[in-house]
């Protein structure tokens, strides 16, 4: 399993009533003319632009009528369909996972290394976290994340190690012993959520003795509450002088709150009420409501503290913004729902720069040039300027003049073709991230299996653990499924999508399965599952295990 990060790359033309699109005769070219510019890179707005895309990438940037069009382009306003590609969407830049401490490993109830790509990694010592790094390193992750726990020597080593690949490094810093100064002057590339930050610039740190213990913490401001100007003041100064970039996840860490709350909740509530959006999963159109409803109910001295807290926040990037200091945008939203609703939400986070006191170039900039420089990928993306990869954003109004302009979307340009942007409710992604589920059920399973009697009548419950391998791509040959996991028998049954395959008992922790090659014939995301017969000596749990999910590629 890959864990999935996604930034908005996006870029922009604005267009005048003259202005359109062109679609060229010959499929690799396209021609965009007539509107207004802004490249990203800062300068003054280019009128009367003309952009033409071959291929994938941005091959002209210049004034109308300096240069010829490509031979058959014809110039009209139109939206040509979807792009080309099996999965419509952003284009993803990965993590795989992240590098944890013993601190977040107690809290999960984890005690080790889960796997060689498991989501969350523990290291105890610089060597362990040295070893994580690499493995990353080697499934072609396009950064490596620190999250809370590790000590600051497993930081530096990491963060070494990181830059040695030539990867940014994206932190989480929230204790116990690495905070946000401390992640900086270790050689942290991007601060996520801002975290730590308010910790290091509070006037009495005592005050948040055991802040990042849990799993909230990484996106609630209130220990900018606490805000020390003076500290606040050298921090700026130090972020800036090391270029540290900033993702503060405003719309994140305000959620709920009146300002917020009042300005995006019936925009959210409306967008989720299309019904081209059907096939959105009710558990995570429940949860982006419900983040509107978290402090209803709350301790009034909890919300005062987070209405300050977040505005503090504000304060600071306001300042770091007019420093010189880089802020990236972010909205912490993901496939589980998470804290802002996809798309609209990251309009909302540009709104909140604006508030907080960047002005729209350095907002539109936070959410082109600097993600693009701060992951390291300028010289591909970022900016408007030929050579580059053509994504593109065509709006029918000035952002300059309003942020919130960039929400009157006329086209959208991914790798050099039409987007479709319609919404469709049949859509379903095939290769959804998932690899196994119920990680509490699996040790709640090993736990049991401790207390049984062996032997003793009837069948045990069943757990399974992990799988491998874990993607295979179409049309592959027949394959053997190693499974791993608790309670198999001589009788225990695998299932692959709920059908039953040929399997081997290997041992109480160990199967293998046959999944025959017209069974991953096709790309998507196939169930597997393990069931003992009865009789069960443990009736109350049933005899199907949780659910594993073998990944089925595209051929390309």
């Amino acid at each position: 399993m890959r864990v999935r990060a996604v930034f908005g790359l996006f870029l922009l033309l604005f267009l005048t009533p003259l202005g359109g699109l062109a679609q060229g005769e010959e499929a690799s070219a396209v021609v965009i003319e007539g509107g207004t510019l802004l490249d990203g890179n800062g300068g003054t707005p280019v009128a009367d632009a003309l952009i033409i895309v071959r291929g994938n990438r941005i091959e002209t940037v210049a004034r109308k009528g300096q240069v010829p069009y490509p031979p058959g382009a014809r110039v009209l306003a139109q939206r040509e369909g979807i792009a080309r590609g099996k999965i419509p969407g952003p284009r993803l830049f990965l993590a795989v996972g992240s590098l944890a401490g013993a601190r977040i490993a107690a809290l999960q109830g984890r005690t080790g290394i889960e796997g060689p790509l498991a989501m969350r990694q523990v290291a105890n010592t610089i060597e362990e976290g040295l070893e994580i790094v690499r493995r990353f390193i080697r499934a072609d992750a396009d950064m490596i994340k620190l999250h809370r726990g590790p000590t600051l020597e497993i930081y530096q080593a990491a963060i070494e190690e990181a830059h040695k690949a030539n990867l940014p490094v994206v932190v989480q810093p929230l204790g116990p012993t690495v905070y946000g100064r401390e992640a900086v002057l270790a050689g942290a590339d991007i601060i996520e959520h801002a975290a730590g930050i308010g910790y290091s610039i509070a006037r009495d740190p005592s005050r948040w003795k055991g802040w990042g213990g849990i799993e909230e913490h990484s996106i609630d401001p209130s220990t900018f509450a606490d805000m020390d100007d003076a500290k606040a003041a050298e921090m700026i100064r130090l972020l800036v002088e090391r270029k540290v970039y900033l993702e503060p996840d405003i719309i994140a860490q305000g959620r709920g709150l009146k300002k917020i709350r009042a300005t995006y909740e019936a925009q959210d509530f409306g967008l989720l009420n299309d019904p081209g959006l059907v096939y959105i999963p009710e558990r995570i159109r429940r949860k982006w409501i419900e983040n509107y409803l978290e402090f209803e109910d709350a301790d009034p001295e909890v919300v005062e503290l987070r209405e300050k807290g977040t505005a503090n926040l504000m304060r600071f990037i306001g300042m770091f913004a007019k420093a010189g200091g880089k802020v990236m945008t972010g909205t912490d939203t993901s496939a589980g729902g998470a804290w802002a609703v996809t798309g609209i939400g990251l309009h909302h986070e540009l709104d909140l720069l604006v508030e907080a006191g960047l002005t729209p170039m350095q907002a539109l900039q936070a959410a082109t040039r600097n993600v693009a420089e701060g992951f390291r990928i300028l010289d591909r993306l970022g900016t408007i300027e030929a050579g580059k990869l053509a994504d593109l954003v065509i709006v029918n109004a000035d952002p300059l003049q309003d942020i919130n302009n960039l929400q009157q979307i006329e086209g959208v340009i991914q790798d050099g073709k039409l987007v479709d942007r319609t919404f469709h409710p049949w859509f379903r992604n095939p290769l959804p991230q998932s690899s196994i589920e119920g990680a509490t059920w699996v040790a709640a399973v090993q736990r049991e299996m401790q207390t049984m009697r062996t032997p003793s009548f009837g069948y045990p419950p069943v757990a399974i653990e992990s799988i491998s391998p874990t993607l295979v791509t179409e049309g592959d040959p027949t394959l053997t499924l190693q499974i791993r996991g608790a309670g198999f028998t001589r009788r225990t049954l695998i299932f692959f999508q709920g059908r039953p395959v040929p399997a081997e008992w290997i041992s109480g922790t160990e199967m293998k399965a046959t999944i025959a090659a017209d069974l991953v014939a096709r790309a998507g995301t196939f169930s597997i599952q393990a069931q003992n017969p009865e009789p069960l000596q443990r009736a109350q749990w049933g005899n199907s295990s949780n659910k594993a999910y073998l990944l089925v590629n595209f051929r390309y």
